[in-house]
């Protein structure tokens, strides 16, 4: 953490299919009087937001550039086909790109997936959007790939989807500026990854803590957790149990035996 002089607000970015509801619920508990300010942008425009510091962290989509931007990885969703209800390959539970040969393949210009190869056939044009290529598979003109949050963003009556076994897979990550890692971001963090309220990872314990502890407390703290009494002295213990009886001198085998008579 650089120490740095954070907003009165945490202002998150996230993309669509990224559900933070219960992130968001989990900070105004812990955190109501630091308000959480959500903006919801397009993959392409959200890890420029956090660049040019209009966010102070964002619920992206992996790969971002390491040189500038932190991250934590999250989660990694599923890749589906959303196909029309009538289509063959809701025949089966699960579909490979193979079986997407003979049909056009919709590749919006927001596409999130890191393909080497499209599959399928090609579409004339790239569809704007993916809100636009589920409009063009409704109207029977092809089949979409895309994570699993999409396709239920995005869902119709009229559509349904598959898992597609060997397609790439999109991965949701935590990330901010490099040089930003203020305590709110932490805050953030250790919600994400399920910290407790009373966590103090990440954070240096306060001052008033520390001062509030008396001389040797800490001693006292381990022999107590040992089983020994708390100051240290060991009277009454197993020592005083060696002189009960002997005054605390060594016996002397001669002491009592009678004497012999001359």
């Amino acid at each position: 953490m650089t120490g740095q002089e954070v907003s009165p607000s945490f202002r998150l970015v996230y993309v669509p299919g990224v559900m933070p509801d219960k992130w968001v619920r989990i900070w105004n508990e812990r955190l109501p009087d630091v308000p959480l300010a959500l903006t919801q942008a397009p993959p392409g425009t959200a890890e420029e937001r956090l660049r040019s510091r209009d966010a102070d962290a964002g619920l992206v989509r992996l790969p971002v550039d390491r040189t500038v931007l932190s991250a934590i990885p999250l989660y990694t969703e599923q890749t589906v086909v959303v196909v029309p209800k009538d289509h063959l390959v809701t025949a089966a539970d699960e579909v490979s790109v193979g079986d997407l040969a003979d049909d056009i393949v919709l590749h919006p210009l927001d596409d999130v997936l890191a393909w080497e190869a499209l599959p399928g056939r090609p579409a004339l044009e790239r569809p704007a959007t993916t809100a636009d290529a589920v409009e063009l598979v409704a109207a029977g003109i092809g089949v979409l790939v895309v994570p699993l949050s999409l396709a239920r963003l995005h869902h119709r009556k009229d559509l349904t989807h598959r898992p597609l076994t060997d397609a790439p897979a999109s991965s949701v990550a935590l990330a901010w500026p490099e040089d930003a890692h203020t305590d709110r971001v932490e805050d953030f963090i250790g919600i994400v990854r399920g910290r407790t309220v009373n966590s103090t990872r990440g954070r240096k314990q306060p001052a008033a803590q520390e001062k509030d502890r008396r001389p040797g407390q800490d001693r006292a703290d381990r022999q107590r957790r040992a089983g020994a009494p708390a100051g240290g002295s060991r009277r009454g213990g197993t020592g005083g149990s060696r002189r009960k009886g002997t005054g605390g001198t060594t016996k002397d085998p001669r002491r009592g035996k009678p004497r012999r008579r001359s």
